[in-house]
């Protein structure tokens, strides 16, 4: 009787137990996730970003994924996955009950969780559904979801999902995306060798990366290749001929900093149209105007001038005053190629630059660069930042006194002036900068920043000067004299038909630079004289498709008819003469028709030039952030023009060379250059000279 009762205590334990465990793990997968979701599979997906030749050369992404069909992944990937993850893939019905029991003594022997037995379907459901916590509750949901994976889906079902799903290191999500991080090809034209490293890199991306431990990466890859030929996966001569193959990875360039600035450019756009979900789990496909390999040339010209500048004003700043300069001091030991060490020091902050290029004839920007380290700075100085343009401005002043009865021999005044304000406007005050003349009563109501005193960057005066040569050498005084005579009010309309959206006062020195621009007005402006008076808005997408190929967007030129193709190409001509004859003749060793012009503010603290060729126009600007000077005599024509002549010579070695012509309504007459009078025909000094129909000057010398 007693042992009868004992029996019925233990059966009634045994109940409760199996109640309670029943009980349990009914608790644990009443919440399971539906795994019907992995038949809209869609994980985040890489958004790319490609040159106007196709040319791949950024990406978005959370995940750095590519989701590739089964059909196009190599069967010896698959294989090699396989042979050193589950080896019964193909017959356990989602779990491996022998695995279990032997990790299960093994993990008991030790005390912990050490080993694990999970099967590929298992591993899918830990990363689709659950935690990556190594608990037993997890353990038992993960065990339970793969038996319902296997019941809902086929094994090239699961391992398609496997394939695409699994981390594989250096921000590569998916076999493909693996495929191009570690060797830049497509995943489906792997060899042996290649895939056996890939296959052993999941279970410790970090430990077997070739890049950091090459070593490991190929001990690693031996392991994986033996797992395959015991399971006859491969023959012996195979085995030999991957061990022997060695790993031969992309080198990792440059292309991830390259276009930086662009890219975040860009990056804003798609953000502000279409969303932070679209940029980073859609997939979009976006083909911009940037020309990659004219990205690579300006980046290296711009930093290339802008080191041998920091390089030029290191020597002229003696070490022990570095610091009462403003200068951060930084100091390291190097070595030579003889061994010897020698001191090597980086002063900062260091000159900064930026450049934009574009095509006049559609506003595609082909080059942009922002700055000099994206890393350290983010701001873009190609389309943010504001500046003065110094003399860049006075091609306002050229063109409204041109689209307005001046002629390129019309007579400027380059003498001295000065002007004091009066209420909002500037008058003359004198035609001396010597004021000891001038009524000592009337001077003493004038505060001395209400004074202006324009001069030339020579120091000298010329007297009566020609238009043309007033542009080509820059004369402010002659700009001075001829907003006056135009008046500033003129200057500011064409400036804001042209493109400036800044604030603009009309005052007189207004044609020196006396406002703000950006590089893109800047450049556009000038976009516009070398397209014969078409203005055209600079743009950097040519089109985006979604992840299936449709068409989202597409953009292309908006011309828009802004200056008449006859003062364009006055205009046109004046600034080639510029470039050949004046502050632009830095430019000569082009040796093809270009136009530009310089610009230069006050105490050096910005040097532009921007010129044009017929089928690119670009901008440089050189400075430092904190509006710090360049140095004295560090203008436009030796900061920016070596930088704008360098890069367009290496973008046109190979392009034809092509020519400005002018429209109708231009007439060319021999000129007395030294009088802007009708040359005789027999005049030496007789220059032909482009004039509006109407225009042309009657009288001889």
């Amino acid at each position: 009787m007693k042992r009868y009762k004992i029996y019925i205590k233990a059966a009634a334990g045994l109940a409760l137990g199996w109640l309670a465990a029943f009980a349990f793990v009914n608790f644990l997968t009443k919440g399971l996730p539906d795994i019907d979701i992995l038949q809209e599979y869609s994980p985040p997906i890489i958004t790319k970003l490609y040159d106007r030749h196709g040319i791949e050369f950024a990406e978005f992404y959370i995940e750095r994924r590519v989701v590739t069909p089964i059909t196009e992944i190599p069967v010896d990937l698959q294989n090699a996955i396989l042979a050193i993850e589950d080896t019964s893939f193909f017959q356990h019905w989602g779990i491996n009950p022998k695995r279990i029991a032997r990790a299960f003594m093994v993990n008991v022997e030790r005390g912990r969780i050490s080993q694990g037995a999970s099967t590929i379907t298992q591993q899918l459901a830990k990363v689709m559904f659950l935690t990556r916590d190594r608990t037993i509750a997890r353990k038992i949901k993960e065990v339970f979801l793969a038996i319902q994976l296997e019941k809902k889906y086929s094994k090239q079902e699961i391992l398609q999902y496997y394939l695409n799903q699994i981390y594989f290191g250096a921000s590569a999500y998916g076999v493909e995306s693996a495929s191009k991080v570690y060797f830049d090809k497509s995943v489906r034209n792997l060899n042996l060798a290649e895939c056996a490293m890939l296959a052993g890199l999941p279970r410790a991306p970090s430990r077997y990366s070739p890049f950091s431990n090459l070593k490991s990466a190929y001990q690693r890859r031996q392991v994986v290749l033996r797992r395959m030929i015991e399971e006859k996966m491969i023959d012996d001569r195979q085995y030999v001929d991957a061990s022997a193959t060695p790993i031969t990875m992309q080198v990792i360039d440059d292309k991830i900093e390259t276009a930086a600035y662009f890219k975040e450019y860009v990056r804003q756009y798609l953000e502000e149209k279409y969303g932070y979900n679209a940029i980073y789990k859609a997939g979009l496909k976006v083909y911009t105007t940037l020309d990659y390999d004219m990205q690579l040339i300006a980046e290296e010209e711009l930093e290339n001038r802008l080191t041998a500048f920091d390089e030029e004003k290191a020597k002229q700043i003696r070490y022990g005053r570095m610091k009462e300069e403003g200068f951060e001091v930084t100091s390291e030991m190097i070595k030579d190629d003889l061994g010897a060490e020698k001191e090597k020091l980086s002063i900062f902050p260091s000159v900064q630059g930026a450049l934009l290029a574009m095509d006049p004839r559609s506003g595609e920007i082909l080059a942009m660069v922002g700055g000099r380290d994206y890393a350290k700075s983010q701001f873009n100085r190609a389309v943010q930042a504001r500046r003065q343009p110094g003399s860049g401005f006075k091609i306002f002043t050229y063109t409204a006194a041109c689209d307005n009865g001046y002629t390129v021999v019309s007579e400027l005044e380059d003498a001295p002036v000065a002007y004091f304000q009066e209420g909002i406007k500037w008058k003359l005050l004198s035609r001396t900068t010597d004021l000891s003349d001038l009524d000592p009563q009337f001077l003493i109501n004038i505060p001395p920043d209400k004074i202006w005193i324009p001069s030339n960057y020579s120091g000298e005066y010329e007297g009566k000067t020609l238009l043309v040569d007033a542009i080509t050498q820059s004369q402010n005084l002659c700009a001075v004299d001829l907003i006056q005579r135009i008046g500033p009010d003129l200057v500011v309309k064409y400036a804001r038909k042209m493109g400036v959206s800044g604030e603009l006062l009309p005052i007189p020195s207004l044609t020196l630079g006396a406002c703000e621009v950006t590089l893109p007005e800047l450049v556009a402006a000038f976009g516009i004289i070398a397209n014969e008076g078409i203005k055209v808005t600079p743009y950097g997408i040519i089109k985006i498709t979604d992840d299936s190929g449709n068409l989202l967007e597409i953009n292309g030129p908006k011309p828009e008819k802004c200056i008449s193709p006859q003062t364009a190409y006055i205009m046109n001509w004046l600034l080639q003469n510029v470039a050949e004859n004046g502050t632009g003749a830095g430019t000569r060793s082009l040796n093809r028709p270009r136009g530009g012009k310089t610009g230069t503010t006050n105490m050096f603290t910005d040097a532009w030039f921007t010129g044009f060729i017929p089928d690119v126009v670009c901008g440089i600007w050189t400075g430092y952030d904190n509006n710090a000077s360049l140095g004295r005599r560090k203008s436009g024509a030796v900061m920016a023009v070596p930088v704008w002549t360098a890069f367009m010579k290496r973008i046109t070695e190979s392009r034809p060379i092509s020519d400005f012509h002018p429209p109708a309504g231009i007439n060319f007459v021999p000129i007395n250059k030294n009088t802007g009078k009708r040359a005789l025909p027999d005049n030496p000094d007789a220059i032909l000279m482009p004039f509006i129909t109407g225009t042309e000057p009657l009288r001889y010398n």
